[in-house]
C-alpha cells in the first residue's frame, strides 16, 4: 500500500469535521484555480463575492459560465474541429474550423424573468443583443443590436429550464427573426420551442449541416395566445394558474364583445320597428 492509499484510508475513517480541517490545511499551499493568483485572493473569497453580487452581475456571470460550458462540454467533444477564436472583442464568442471552412458561433443564455424561465405564448425566449449599448463612431448607429451576418450560429444555454449547463439549443444565424422596422437587424427577443423542431436542434453538428446546406428561411414566430396557449411545465404552479386565469378572462371578454355586437343591432332594429308601428297607428 502506498502512502497515498494510506492517507485516503485515514481520511475515509475521519469525521466530516476532521476532513474539513485537513482540507483547510492543504488549501494554504494548494490553489484551486489560476484566477487566485491573478486576483491575488483565495477562491473562497471570490465565490463569496459572487454570492453577494446583484442580479445584474449574476446574469453576466451566468453568461460566462455558459460560454465556458460550451467550450468544455461541446467544442471540446466536437471531433474534426479546432477552436481558432482570436483574442479581443467580436460579434461572436467562438470561431471554429475544420477541413472545409470556418464557422463563428454566438452563445447566449435563455431568458429568465422573476427567477423563472421566461415563456411567451408557449415558447422560451432568448435575448439577442449585446449587453452594453453604444454608438458606432463612424456611422453613429447604435452598436447594441446584432446585424445579420455577424455570426453564423446561435447557441442558447438552456440551463434556466433544464438546470443543466451542458444543454444547448442551436439555430442558423440568418434564420433568426428580423426587426420589422430595420430588417438588417436581428430582433431582440427570439422564440425557442420547448422541443427540437425544423428550426432548432440540440445538436451542434446538425446545425452546422443546416448552415452549410444554404437553406433560406426564418424561424417560426411566437404563437398568439388567442390561437393557442401552452402551459409550461417549468413554470411554477402559481404562475401557470395566473396565466390560465388570464386566458380565461380574455376569452370571456371576447365573448361579451361578441354578444354586444350581435345583440345591439337586434335591439336597435326592434326598437325602430316598434317606433314605426306606433307612427303608422297614429
Amino acid at each position: 500500500m502506498t502512502k497515498k492509499d494510506e492517507v485516503i484510508q485515514l481520511l475515509e475513517a475521519c469525521t466530516e469535521q476532521e476532513r474539513l480541517e485537513v482540507f483547510q490545511y492543504l488549501r494554504k499551499t494548494i490553489p484551486i484555480h489560476a484566477i487566485e493568483a491573478k486576483l491575488n485572493t483565495q477562491a473562497e473569497v471570490i465565490l463569496e463575492a459572487i454570492d453577494r453580487a446583484s442580479d445584474l452581475t449574476l446574469r453576466g456571470i451566468r453568461g460566462i459560465i455558459a460560454e465556458a460550458a460550451f467550450l468544455v462540454e461541446v467544442l471540446g467533444k466536437l471531433e474534426g474541429w479546432k477552436d481558432v477564436t482570436p483574442p479581443g472583442d467580436a460579434a461572436y464568442d467562438f470561431l471554429i474550423e475544420d477541413s472545409i471552412s470556418r464557422i463563428n458561433i454566438q452563445v447566449k443564455m435563455q431568458r429568465k424573468e422573476s427567477g423563472e424561465p421566461k415563456v411567451r405564448n408557449g415558447k422560451y425566449v432568448v435575448e439577442t443583443q449585446r449587453t452594453r449599448g453604444g454608438k458606432d463612431k463612424a456611422t453613429g448607429l447604435p452598436t447594441r443590436p446584432y446585424r445579420f451576418g455577424e455570426f453564423d450560429i446561435l447557441a442558447v444555454s438552456m440551463h434556466p429550464s433544464t438546470n443543466d449547463w451542458n444543454t444547448f439549443m442551436y439555430t442558423v444565424g440568418s434564420w433568426l427573426r428580423p426587426r420589422p422596422s430595420a430588417p438588417e437587424l436581428i430582433e431582440v427577443y427570439q422564440p425557442i420551442p420547448q422541443a427540437v423542431n425544423e428550426d432548432w436542434t440540440n445538436d451542434l453538428s446538425t446545425c452546422i449541416e443546416w448552415l452549410r446546406s444554404g437553406t433560406k428561411k426564418t424561424i417560426a414566430p411566437f404563437l398568439k395566445t388567442s390561437a393557442l396557449y401552452i402551459l409550461s411545465p417549468s413554470l411554477s404552479r402559481a404562475n401557470n394558474h395566473v396565466a390560465e386565469s388570464e386566458v380565461c378572462r380574455n376569452s370571456c371578454m371576447r365573448r361579451r364583445c361578441w354578444l354586444a355586437r350581435t345583440q345591439r343591432p337586434l335591439h336597435s332594429s326592434a326598437t325602430s320597428s316598434s317606433r314605426c308601428s306606433s307612427r303608422s297607428k297614429r
